[in-house]
Parts: C-alpha cells; structure tokens; sequence
C-alpha cells in the first residue's frame, strides 16, 4: 500500500505541474528522452495496474465501495497521464523527432495521446467533461421506453430488450412503427447533453492542438481526418456491390412478408435493428444449441484455450484461471457482477484475466474463442521488447480484428465436426449460412465507416449547428444504407443520439468496420496458405497460423497497422477481401436478383 500511496502522490504532484525533483526539468531544462521515457513506463505501468485492479474489483463484485475505488484510482492515473509537465515535457521531446529513433517517438506520440483525453492544463473543462458525460450516461441508462400499440389509447412501458424482440419477430406495420417510434424517443432527451459534450470534447481536443475531438480520434489510427475519411468512404466502396445486393434481395423479403411494393429505400420500421446496422431473421434460423446439451461451460472455456495454443499462440497461463471470473453465479448469489464479456491485461506484462458468463451454447462457444483472442494477443506483445505505453493493439480496431480472425474458423463446420459437435451428414445449407453472416457483418459496414463515421466527422469536425441534427443524419442513412425514415422526422428529433456509442464511445465507431475489413484480409490469408476454402475450414493444430500472425501480434503498438497488415498479407489494407469470402453469395444473389432493378 506505501507503493501504492506513492504513486498516488507523484500523480497528484504532477497534476499541479510539480516535476520528479531527479528529472533535468526541475533544473529549467527538458529531460532526455531515454530517460523520461523509463520514469514514465514504471510510473505508468504501476498506476495502470492499480487501476485495473480496481476495475476488475468493481466489475466482478459490484458495490458501491468498490465503484468509490475504481474512481479513485482512474483519477490517480489520469492525473499522471494528463499532468501539465508530462505534456510540456512530451511537447519539447517532439519537436526533437529527426534525432530520434522510431519506437522513442512512436512512445512519445501514444503519451501525448493519453494525454490528450484528459489534459491537466485545463483541468476545469476535463471536470466538466467527465461530470457531463455521467449525466448523459445516467439519461441515457434511467431512460422510460413508453409506446402505445395499436388500439391502445394510453401509453405503455416497454424495454430496449422488447423493442428489439417486436423488431425481429412482429409482421404488423402498425405494431412496427409504433415501437420503432418509441425507440427513438431517448434522442429527445439526449440532444441538450449531446450538444455540450461536443463542446467540452472539442475544447479538450483543441488544447492539445488538434482541430477537433474527432481528429483527436483519427490520430489513434494514426491518420487526419481527411485520411481517414477516404479509407472509410473507400472500404464502403469496395463492398457496394454485394451491399446493393443484400438490399435488393432483403426489400423483395420484406415487402413478400409485409405484403406491400417493393420499395426504393427501405423503410427503417420494416428492418430488424433499430439502426439498420444489422439484418437477423431475414433467413431460417440454424440453432446449434443442441450440439452443447452434453459440455460443460468448463469445457467450452478450455477447449478455447486449447484451440489457440495448438496455432501455437502463447501459452495461457495458470494465473488465467484462478484469477478469471468465466462463469454464471448460482441462483441466489448476493454477489453481482458484470454481464459483458471481456478480456484484459491487469499489469500489462500477463496478467490476463477474461469476465465472462459462459453457458453451455453456441452462442458462447463463440464468444469464449472470441475473449481468448484477446487473450493470446495480449501475451504476445507483452514481453520486454515492447514498451508499457505500446502494450496495445496497433491501433483502436486491431484487437477486434485479431480476436475476430483466431475465431473466425472456429464458428465453421470442420472444425466443429472436428470437435465432434456436429455430424458429418448434418444437412446445413451452406449459403444459407453464408447468407446469414454476410446479413449481420456486411450490411454493418455502410452504416459503421459511412452513416456514423460522416455524421460524427460533421458533428465535431464541422460543428455541425443544432438545427440540422436529425436532416444530416438521414441525408447519411439514406445515402449510405438505403434506408428511410417511415414518416418525417424534423429536428425536434435527434435520432443519432439513440445510438449509445455516440453518447459513450464517440467519434470512432468506424473502428468496428475496420476490424471487420482486417479480419476478413487475414482470415483469406491465413486459409489460402493453407491451401483451404475460407468459407469451410479449420485451423485447430496449424502451428503455421501462430507462425504468421505472431509477428504482427508480438509488435503491439510499436508498429503502424497498416504496415503490419501489408508485411502479415502482401497486399495494402482494404475491404476486398470480404468481397472475396462472399463470392458465392453475391453470385447466388445476383441470381436471385435477376430483373430486379439493383440499387436506390
């Protein structure tokens, strides 16, 4: 604890710009590089791990004790991080970049970004931030769902769990719109807070010289905001043509199933997703629940650990499972914990530690290869070579992207008939199944890199005025995804602030289409060199997968993802290779599409 406490105080030290007394800056002057780098690894690492630690706590076992000190110590970190001598001393070391090799600078350049979150130098508008992003969290989280069902005459409560579950499964318009309606009616209550957060965002973002908190966020993929905006618009190109086709093939669906013309643009209450951003229950559902009746949540977990180290991936450690918390918690427990799954570092040298509640089904068969991918990145770059402050993916989406591609092959047939989960002759169509990814992973492209990437960019890189919200986001919606709203919507609305990441999580959604993009141009990789069909393979025991993926893994954040996917695969980043993977299906459609008219 007296180490704890210490750190503790440096933190404090620093916030009120008070330099370590052994630092050269104490003398006037600015440390050297070396030597500022070393002070704020330790100090770092240190203060990182206790935050962790704390947040595991607070997540594992939920109380307000534990939720007091999870605060605590993110305020200690982010008091170090965000000190006003940790950027000016970062700002001079900057300005030295010729005289520098690449991993100083590249530590020098994620310092400044950590900085840049919460910037000591203005620390009454960092505190306005946070306490206004509690409030819109709080608006959000308390929020009333209430519609009224056709032939009701008063409102009703409903939950953003109902809503969803009428959405995929009503075939009454009525009944679709009054819910889909109520759906929207959080944006009303989020438009004052959205508004201010822009404000303290931008603020923040521009005391550390960038144009705006969207820049801010783009520099974490290492890019402008013009850079960024041509490999969005450029990835939502690539896909266009089988996207054109999911939604000529989908509008034909639903007008058969509502009974209604096939529209130009889709109307936004006939699809399955509030948002668009996703299309289940469009094709016949294949439940493989069944194939689990037998296993253990144990054996799910295990078989996810044994899948990634027979690639040869780096062994999980014991610590892995007695510091884990993988399971449901019996009926009656008076411990509550979080529901999320997740995957994490704890002192950033492997410590791994995965949150889960894992049941015997398909659905967390997958997510436990998913959460081990994590894993295995992790202990990949964790190791001396790479430092604290680039023990990270290579940029936001690579960590999706690494966990997705180790997983990909382990939600196909072979290698679950290889497990001995599914029968050799079990009659699964396998475009259907191709159908129904490409309806939940395709179709999410052009409203992730388009609808929210564009919309996002105008809010804070524009400053887009309040009074042009609603009409910006639409314009986006039916551009990019084809979709329409069922009746007007004017700006008393704000339907982009019903979409959570634009509250909590902004100005970078677009990295979960990036991940997408990344983990198909691996997936096609790592099949080919194989010599297998990417849409019907199995990985389990190819130690030549660790031998591919582990060089880009074990560089961390010590490398640009860019250059790490063109040496992984030979070729330069791009949304090609999802186009590849569904060949068939867009073949298939094209078929079934023949004398529709294709596009809006």
């Amino acid at each position: 604890m007296k180490t704890t406490g210490s750190l503790v105080l440096t933190a404090g030290l620093l916030a009120h710009g008070v330099s370590p007394a052994s630092t050269a800056s104490a003398r006037g002057g600015v440390p050297d590089a070396a030597s500022f780098l070393d002070f704020y690894n330790r100090v770092y690492q240190r203060l990182y791990t206790v935050s962790q630690e704390a947040q595991w706590l607070a997540m594992t076992d939920v109380t307000d004790e534990h939720t007091g000190q999870r605060i605590g110590a993110d305020q200690a970190l982010a008091a170090f991080v965000g000190s006003p001598w940790i950027i000016q001393t970062t700002r001079a070391l900057l300005q030295q970049t010729n005289s520098l090799d690449e991993l100083t600078v590249r530590q020098l350049r994620a310092i400044y970004l950590n900085a840049a979150q919460s910037p000591g130098t203005i620390p009454d508008v960092v505190s306005q931030r946070v306490v206004a992003e509690a409030r819109q969290s709080a608006t959000l989280d308390s929020f009333q769902f209430q519609w009224t069902p056709p032939g009701a005459s008063q409102p009703q409560p409903i939950t953003a769990n109902q809503i969803d579950d009428l959405l995929v499964r009503s075939t009454n318009l009525a009944e679709r719109l009054a819910v889909w309606k109520a759906s929207k009616a959080t944006g009303v209550a989020l438009k004052p807070g959205l508004l201010q957060l822009r404000d303290l965002r931008n603020r923040v973002a521009r005391e550390m010289g960038f144009s705006s908190f969207y820049a801010l966020q783009a520099a974490r993929f290492g890019l402008t905001v013009e850079e960024l905006q041509a490999l969005t618009e450029r990835l939502v190109a690539e896909t266009r043509p089988l996207y054109e086709q999911l939604h000529c093939w989908a509008r034909h669906r639903l007008a058969a199933r509502y009974g209604q013309p096939p529209p130009r643009l889709i109307p936004a209450h006939w699809l399955p997703n509030r948002w668009g951003q996703e299309w289940p229950g469009l094709v016949q559902d294949i439940d493989l629940d069944p194939l689990f009746k037998d296993k253990s949540p144990e054996w799910i977990v295990r078989q996810a650990v044994a899948y990634g180290q027979s690639l040869g991936l780096p062994p999980v450690p014991d610590s892995f499972w007695t510091r884990s918390d993988l399971y449901e918690l019996p009926p009656g427990a008076t411990r509550k914990k979080n529901t999320h799954a997740s995957a994490w570092d704890i002192n950033l040298e492997g410590d791994v530690r995965s949150l889960q509640n894992v049941k015997a089904d398909f659905g967390w068969f997958m997510t436990a290869h998913h959460e081990l991918g994590h894993v295995f990145y992790q202990l990949a770059y964790g190791r001396p070579e790479v430092p604290c402050v680039l023990r990270q993916g290579a940029s936001p989406a690579m960590h999706e992207a690494m966990a997705e591609t180790i997983a990909t092959p382990t939600v196909q047939l072979p290698y679950l008939r290889q497990l001995g989960l599914l029968p050799p002759d079990s009659p699964i169509d396998p475009m259907q199944w191709l159908l129904n990814a490409a309806l939940d992973q395709v179709v999410f492209i052009p409203w992730a890199a388009g609808v929210m990437a564009s919309w996002e960019r105008d809010f804070y890189e524009g400053e887009l005025p309040a009074d042009q919200l609603n009409q910006r986001w639409w314009l986006y919606v039916a551009r990019y995804q084809g979709i329409q709203p069922p009746e007007p919507r004017g700006e008393e609305f704000c339907d982009p602030a019903t979409k959570t990441h634009i509250n909590d999580d902004p100005g970078d959604y677009y990295k979960y289409a990036l991940a997408f993009a990344i983990k198909y141009q691996l997936h096609l990789h790592l099949a080919r060199t194989l010599g297998q069909d990417p849409r019907n393979c199995s990985f389990y025991g190819r130690k030549e997968v660790g031998e591919i993926l582990l060089p880009l893994m074990r560089a961390g954040a010590t490398r640009d993802w860019r250059e790490l996917i063109r040496q992984t695969t030979g070729q330069d980043f791009s949304g090609r290779a999802m186009l590849d993977y569904y060949a068939p299906l867009l073949d298939h459609l094209r078929a079934q599409n023949r004398g529709r008219s294709v596009g809006w």
